[in-house]
């Protein structure tokens, strides 16, 4: 059996693809770490105001990851009487 030649994985080009994977790792796990502390907050903003939210408004503010969204949703939930207002001008 002929040996695998494994050059390439110690290479000047693989180590600099996988410094960009993980930097691209770094900065999606970033973004994603930011998504569910401002999906927690707006949904504390709501309890605290006493807002009731629904499964469906939860499952939509804790799934959400578009940043601007979530950051337009945290500025609503300051003012709204119930929930769902924090979607109707989307």
């Amino acid at each position: 059996m002929t040996p695998i030649d494994l050059s390439f994985f110690r290479s000047e080009t693989s180590q600099r693809l996988r410094e960009e994977g993980r930097t691209e790792g770094l900065i999606e796990g970033e973004a994603k770490g930011e998504a569910k502390t401002t999906a927690r907050n707006i949904l504390r903003v709501l309890e605290r105001r006493g807002v009731t939210v629904g499964d469906d408004a939860r499952d939509r503010i804790t799934s959400c990851t578009d940043r601007h969204m979530l950051e337009s949703w945290l500025d609503r939930a300051v003012t709204v009487t119930a929930a769902t207002e924090l979607f109707e001008s989307e």
